[in-house]
């Protein structure tokens, strides 16, 4: 990790302080800042490798810290580390783009082992695929846009990744564990609890299915994994 920059978003000064040591420690340039005001500056700046995000924040929240820098940069690695571990409070981080949420208390190994994950991946440039269509659906995974019928959207780098993967595995359905290691990079993907896969499939279906209750499209076979049907129509 040398010569990596990582901004660091906290404002529990006991937090920042052992973070910051941590992340030297393993060789990263750390900058810390303890408001969200500071945190959309420097994450827009464009100096950073990744940001590990706090979500309570005075000046501006980290949910909107996450939106905005989102707007800007697709590909800027977040990771959310948050003492608000209800499930709506990670459906609304992942939603607003973070690559992953991580509830606090937290082990070092676990938080490192993310980290490694998101920025391995980050390297990775997804869109290889170009575009797709399934019925109504369009996806140009290339711009990370598509089209539902007559509805233009737009998805976060960790959907066009899924999507892709899901696409060029469609004849059959697809383990959790293998998207873990594929998308999100973990190389122990059946030690890693975590819901964000989960969480990310039902944000992706709320865009691309007419009926995101019944999907028809981004399917789920239980036990098995996950299809991207592409005779849905």
């Amino acid at each position: 990790m040398d010569g990596l920059r990582i901004l660091i978003v906290e404002d529990e000064p006991a937090i920042a302080d052992g973070l910051i040591d941590l992340c030297e420690l393993k060789g990263f340039e750390v900058k810390h800042v303890s408001d969200g005001i500071s945190a959309l500056a420097e994450g827009l700046s464009g100096k950073y490798d990744l940001i590990l995000l706090d979500l309570m924040l005075p000046g501006l929240d980290g949910f909107s810290v996450c939106d905005q820098i989102r707007e800007k940069d697709k590909d800027l690695p977040i990771i959310i580390l948050s003492a608000k571990n209800a499930d709506r409070d990670i459906i609304d981080g992942l939603q607003y783009g973070a690559d992953d949420y991580i509830s606090k208390p937290f082990s070092t190994t676990m938080l490192f082992a993310r980290i490694e994950a998101v920025l391995r991946r980050s390297r990775v440039k997804p869109g290889v695929g170009g575009r797709f269509r399934i019925g109504n659906l369009f996806v140009n995974l290339r711009e990370y846009t598509g089209r539902r019928g007559q509805n233009p959207l737009s998805f976060t780098r960790k959907e066009v990744e899924i999507m892709e993967y899901l696409w060029k595995n469609h004849d059959s359905s697809v383990p959790r564990t293998d998207l873990l290691k594929e998308v999100w990079g973990y190389d122990n993907a059946d030690d890693v609890s975590t819901r964000t896969v989960d969480i990310h499939i039902t944000k992706l279906r709320k865009k691309i299915e007419e009926d995101p209750a019944h999907p028809k499209i981004l399917v789920t076979f239980r036990g098995e994994g996950y299809q991207l049907r592409t005779d849905s129509e």
